[in-house]
């Protein structure tokens, strides 16, 4: 197709394929491995007190503010900041990097977790699952960069991105959200039946106990409320282009705060639902090495792919319920892998005018390029672990904190979003929304922004090298400044230009036509 060709703009069929899309993105691995831990380490029940603060005053704001971004120019990141603004438009390039980056990694752990479905049925590790972890499957060696290749974790990886690139040629309705309505679906079902299984097995009780019982002292603490919005925040896509780019494929009046609150408590709900059947098992296999939750009690890889597999080896049926709990990490991860890797591909489509086809074979191929390149490799654990540090804590965080500052502070673009958001939703927002985005979000995400670039700076990262922290972890935000600035500078075709302000004097002529209704 040729370059100069006009992009065909997809769309959601229905809201419901919207939501089931925008609740696969949001339901990913972070919920499963990351949100029972966190509940655990910042005051057990408690910590649902401001959880719930977190999201109703910072993700389900940002979930507006990004679906009125995308939906009022119908573009993506970088098209809906520049709509706004020229000198915004690196901030939705920025966003739009960090997308790229999550997904290069993100693959290679849903390709472990494929692996780790059929470990689970023979129990491969053996007696020492961190050991076969890191020594056997990964073949790890020091923290550094070398490109030795581990064959055991390429072929994975390839599968994964064959699937992805497989399911966005298909396009918006029958790729993204007919792959979302079968498997998120299949998800819950699927988890579901592991939490039943996890409540009925011996220690469970002490495990919820541990998980639930509540420490009010820890609500003194402010680094509680930051956990609380940190999880909140990076659990639903907000903050690098996806919701926007979502919102973008939707039709033109469709009722975008109510999905907005359908997929937010969705989110929440499968997290605490993740928490219940997480703790229930590492209650189990407390008692079952008569010792104290504490002692097992784990997040991220180190749960999934080391104490997971300790509980397999030591449960009834462990082998079925290790297949469908590493199944439940693949369908999470998919479904937000599609959609991660959706943002640069839609981009640099409207950018270049680019066809369909062609951006997802372009894009989408070099991202997996550079996924097997670096990430099957004897020190692919330490590049993933030091790219994931500063793509969400620095990256993700820096992009939504200069975007609210730059929209909402110095453009004051609050009240065109609110309006838009009014003109099509049942849901109204006001001032209060436009107060708590502008004031409690963006100082909240500005102080965990700093005080991360502070410990980054002062104490590393892990014991890490400082050649793996330069080159993976500032290097990588600094080529992504670079890159914002250089595709900025790049004029857009003027057929973008010109559907994206006919998208927003649409949406202004509907607005005027409510108003004038509701005066008389």
């Amino acid at each position: 197709m040729s370059l100069k060709t006009s992009p065909q703009r997809e769309v959601f069929a229905t809201r419901g394929a919207f939501i089931f899309a925008a609740i696969g993105s949001a339901v990913g691995l972070g919920n499963i491995w990351r949100f029972p831990y966190v509940t655990y380490d910042n005051g057990g029940g408690a910590f649902i007190i401001p959880y719930l603060v977190a999201l109703l005053t910072a993700g389900i704001p940002l979930l507006f503010f990004d679906y009125a971004m995308g939906h009022r120019s119908r573009g993506s990141a970088p098209l809906s900041f520049r709509m706004a603004s020229k000198v915004a438009e690196p901030i939705g390039w920025f966003q739009t990097g960090v997308a790229f980056v999550i997904g290069i990694y993100y693959a290679a752990i849903i390709g472990w977790a494929g692996c780790y479905m059929f470990f689970s049925l023979n129990q491969a590790w053996g007696d020492d699952a961190a050991t076969f972890f890191q020594s056997d499957f990964l073949n790890l060696s020091d923290p550094g960069i070398s490109m030795e290749f581990v064959p055991a974790v390429l072929v994975p990886i390839i599968i994964v991105w064959i699937i992805t690139l497989g399911i966005l040629l298909l396009g918006v309705q029958n790729g993204i959200a007919g792959f979302s309505k079968i498997f998120i679906p299949l998800l819950v079902i699927l988890f579901l039946a592991l939490v039943v299984r996890a409540l009925f097995l011996p220690g469970a009780a002490e495990g919820l106990n541990a998980l639930f019982t509540p420490d009010f002292a820890a609500l003194t603490d402010p680094n509680v409320w930051i956990a609380a919005y940190g999880q909140i925040f990076f659990s639903l896509s907000i903050g690098f282009g996806i919701m926007i780019t979502y919102a973008s494929y939707l039709k033109k009046k469709t009722n975008l705060t109510g999905s907005g609150l359908v997929v937010g408590f969705s989110n929440s709900a499968f997290e605490i639902l993740a928490g219940v059947g997480v703790f229930a098992a590492l209650g189990f296999m407390a008692a079952a090495q008569g010792t104290q939750v504490s002692e097992v009690a784990d997040s991220g890889i180190g749960l999934a792919f080391m104490a997971f597999p300790t509980l397999i080896s030591e449960m009834p049926g462990g082998g079925l319920f290790g297949f469908a709990f590493f199944a439940c990490l693949v369908f999470a991860g998919l479904t937000s892998l599609v959609s991660i890797v959706q943002v640069p591909i839609q981009a640099l489509r409207e950018k270049f005018r680019l066809g369909n086809k062609a951006s997802i074979i372009l894009v989408g191929g070099v991202m997996a390029i550079i996924s097997i390149l670096l990430l099957p490799t004897v020190t692919g654990l330490y590049v993933l672990d030091t790219i994931d540090a500063w793509a969400n804590n620095i990256g993700i965080v820096g992009g939504a904190v200069v975007g609210l500052i730059v929209i909402g502070w110095a453009l004051r673009k609050l009240p065109v979003l609110r309006d838009h958001l009014n003109a099509i939703s049942s849901f109204k927002v006001g001032w209060f929304w436009m107060i708590i985005l502008g004031g409690v979000t963006t100082l909240v995400l500005a102080y965990m922004l700093i005080h991360q670039i502070i410990t980054y700076a002062t104490e590393g990262y892990e014991d890490y090298p400082t050649l793996i922290t330069g080159v993976m972890g500032w290097g990588m935000i600094g080529l992504l400044v670079v890159a914002a600035i250089v595709l900025t500078l790049i004029k857009w075709p003027k057929q973008t230009i010109d559907e994206a302000e006919a998208a927003i004097a649409d949406s202004a002529a509907e607005e005027n036509l409510r108003n004038e209704t509701k005066g008389a």
